[in-house]
């Protein structure tokens, strides 16, 4: 997969708690970016661009075992979801995209590369393996964006060692904020990155106003979204950045899907 169409999200630092935290990200054209403080007010930046991915090509008519064996696994993942009453229903559509690899090495700060699928109920997933190059880093590590609008307002969902970070960035307000769990702890335990690439399957899925987010099969967090915000949006896929050390921190997402259901 080619390197992510991006822009930057700033977040100012929060002296007063000891802590920098700035968000970047990217969106597909040229718009400006929101700044993103852990939960202070920010600064824009101009986004950079990159060219946009593209789905996996669909499999032809000619039989094929192994996406049979896909399709039939995709199938059950959705069922698995609905039963469990995450889903509003099973039928919908399953969109394969090509494995993802990202470095970016600039503290507290993330990137996103912008899918074409636009939906406001969907799940999406992937096998994350994210790595640091800094044992000390700060929140790190692989994610998903969605309900990206044409101003990047969006929400961004990251797996870090410690924590499933949420934010809600609002460029009309021009900061962002933590999206609190509402039922779930959001808490994870995975060794530090810096010794060993950390390697976790990780699930997004959003119905209606709630979101959930599943850790290797496991929900951990249930959040729920803000009723003004428009979630009709693009999808994206998204690194976070800990440190400014060598090369940052590290993402590789592979087996990544997404399911829409039909309208």
């Amino acid at each position: 997969m080619k390197p992510p169409k991006v822009s930057a999200l700033l977040s100012v630092m929060f002296i007063l708690s000891l802590v920098l935290s700035a968000c970047s990200a990217a969106a597909p054209a040229a718009p400006t970016s929101t700044s993103t403080p852990l939960p202070t007010a920010t600064e824009t930046l101009v986004p950079t661009k990159t060219p946009r991915p593209s789905a996996t090509p669909r499999p032809t008519n000619t039989p094929n075992l192994e996406a049979t064996q896909q399709a039939e696994e995709n199938m059950a993942e959705a069922q698995k979801y609905f039963d469990l009453g995450y889903l509003t229903t099973v039928d919908g559509k399953f969109v394969q995209y090509d494995d993802y690899f990202y470095e970016w090495a600039q503290l507290g700060w993330y990137r996103w590369m912008t899918l074409k699928e636009k939906p406001s109920d969907f799940f999406i997933t992937a096998h994350l393996k994210w790595s640091s190059a800094f044992r000390n880093a700060d929140v790190s590590g692989c994610g998903f964006v969605f309900a990206i609008q044409d101003n990047d307002d969006h929400y961004a969902v990251f797996l870090d060692r410690r924590e499933v970070l949420f934010l809600n960035a609002d460029q009309t307000k021009n900061y962002s904020t933590r999206v609190n769990v509402t039922r779930g702890t959001g808490r994870v335990k995975f060794n530090n990155p810096a010794d060993q690439a950390v390697e976790a399957d990780f699930t997004v899925i959003v119905k209606g106003a709630y979101a959930y987010v599943l850790v290797d099969g496991e929900v951990v967090g249930e959040y729920t979204l803000s009723k003004s915000k428009v979630l009709h949006g693009n999808l994206g896929l998204t690194t976070f950045s800990g440190t400014n050390k060598d090369f940052g921190t590290r993402c590789e997402m592979t087996n990544i899907h997404s399911w829409i259901p039909k309208k």
